[in-house]
């Protein structure tokens, strides 16, 4: 599986997920307030013509099961396309001022899932985070056939479209990924079971963003009816939570418990012995956990391409991302729409203000 052929089971989707990475990472300044359904999800885009899906599902060289799952509802082979367009912009923005900036094309991503680094624990959740996002979203907008909206209380499906109150369908969600990614409750392989507490910690991330939103119906906005739904929070905001997880992790090793016979993650042997609050680096079910110290992502290497030419930003980060090498200063004019105002009616009329900016790069 990790040197590009898909004979794994759970774990598969983490590394599907940036199979066409390739395709969707050249964005660049990103704000965080990107529309993700501008996206170019995939070239095969006439998904709901026949069984074009079918296509989709080959590129993606699933599993036989996998395939299986993808084929049977078109609304699947769209939804994971999503969910690796989502993944990828958010694990881009997360990163964009980290040595490590998510590159993830050819040799890099093979080379980085081989190993068990932090990158690759961020890796796993935000992949299984993406495809839970995306397909508890496309059950509740009716892109699906076989999920629909996770009904708000005494409304059948068609009333809680009507009236707003079709909450995203977190339950068909976590139900698909599990089966999708055949998770087991056990193996000996520390790195498999790492993988898996990793994969599992993103959809834990999901489901502690569900929200319950509420409206009312009556007259003159009289609350008469009140109708409630489950909606899950932004992904932006899950990418955050999975970075803060991700600069917190723990490294582990393993252990054997006696009474099972099974492997189970533990801290390290060096981090129990020098310590004396070891219940401190005892992972919780909740936090990303990794096996190998990351490379310094300095220079290149088979990991990533190094720092040098990257943009930085003076007195934030260019220290830190150029490694001490220094940085270029180059000093450009830009011209950009200045002074907008909206004229009735309807369009916005802006003047061209130029100025100078200076650009920072991290020297070879």
């Amino acid at each position: 599986m990790l040197d590009g052929h898909c004979s794994l089971g759970w774990e598969l989707f983490a590394v599907v997920v940036f199979l066409t990475i390739g395709n969707t990472t050249a964005y660049f300044g990103l704000t965080g307030n990107e529309p993700l359904t501008i996206l170019p999800l995939t070239q095969e885009t006439e998904l709901t013509h026949g069984k074009a899906h079918f296509k989709v599902c080959d590129r993606l060289k699933l599993e036989r099961k996998q395939r299986r799952m993808c084929r049977r509802d078109p609304g699947v082979a769209e939804t994971l396309m999503e969910a690796i367009s989502m993944s990828a912009l958010e694990c881009q923005y997360q990163f964009r001022f980290e040595r490590w900036n998510c590159t993830l094309e050819g040799r890099y991503r093979t080379s980085l899932l081989r190993r068990g680094f932090k990158e690759t624990a961020f890796l796993y959740a935000i992949s299984s985070a993406g495809l839970t996002h995306a397909l508890a979203k496309a059950c509740s907008a009716g892109r699906m056939e076989r999920c629909t909206c996770d009904e708000a209380p005494d409304l059948e499906n068609r009333e809680a479209w009507q009236w707003g109150g079709c909450g995203d369908n977190l339950k068909y969600s976590n139900k698909f990924v599990k089966e999708f990614m055949g998770q087991k409750k056990s193996n000996k392989d520390l790195r498999a079971r790492v993988d898996l507490h990793n994969t599992n910690v993103g959809v834990k991330v999901i489901k502690s963003g569900v929200e319950t939103t509420c409206k009312c119906h009556g007259v003159s906005g009289s609350c008469t009816v009140r109708t409630c739904w489950r909606q899950l929070s932004p992904f932006h905001e899950i990418g955050k939570l999975l970075k803060l997880k991700y600069e917190t992790s723990l490294k582990v090793g393993s252990t054997t418990n006696e009474a099972t016979g099974e492997g189970e993650i533990t801290p390290p042997k060096k981090a129990i012995a020098a310590t004396h609050h070891q219940q401190h680096q005892i992972p919780r079910t909740t936090d990303l956990v990794y096996i190998d110290d990351s490379p310094s992502f300095c220079r290149p290497s088979k990991y990533s391409p190094g720092t040098a030419t990257r943009k930085c930003y003076k007195d934030k980060n260019c220290e830190s991302i150029c490694c001490g090498r220094g940085h270029n200063t180059q000093s450009r004019v830009v011209t950009r729409p200045c002074q907008c105002q909206v004229r009735w009616c309807c369009y916005v009329e802006c003047k061209q203000c130029t100025q100078r900016e200076e650009i920072y790069t991290c020297k070879d």
